[in-house]
């Protein structure tokens, strides 16, 4: 009996996948963090009220530490994935199967986050 298992790379990807959702998640809620703060200084503006604006920025630079840690979550698991798939034995992987997508998904997901932030940085100014 051969001593090959395919289903620890299969465990592999799923984990991958799931470190992938949770960083888009906290992305998104980063996003409407970060956004919320814009809705909060809209309505200041609207009643010349300045007792929100401490909160709009509070709310932007969190939004902005949500999506830097969603990005870097996804960043940090694609790097570990990477690894871990380096240390199996060639039988352990599928031949037919394209390894590298689930990488250069993950890659650029966390790169776009990366952008997001960035974004919502510049735009907050």
């Amino acid at each position: 009996m051969s001593e090959s298992d395919p289903r620890v790379f299969f465990a592999a990807e799923r984990t991958l996948l799931a470190w992938l959702r949770t960083g888009l998640t906290v992305m998104g809620l980063g996003f409407v963090v970060a956004r919320f703060g814009l809705f909060l200084r809209l309505m200041a503006l609207q009643s010349q009220a300045t007792a929100n604006q401490h909160f709009s920025s509070t709310s932007a630079v969190l939004g902005v530490l949500f999506v830097i840690a969603g990005a870097a979550a996804v960043l940090f698991a694609t790097a570990q994935h990477r690894r871990f798939i380096a240390t199996l034995a060639a039988a352990d992987l599928p031949a037919s199967y394209n390894r590298s997508f689930a990488l250069a998904l993950s890659t650029m997901v966390g790169v776009l986050g990366v952008l997001l932030a960035a974004y919502l940085v510049v735009s907050d100014l």
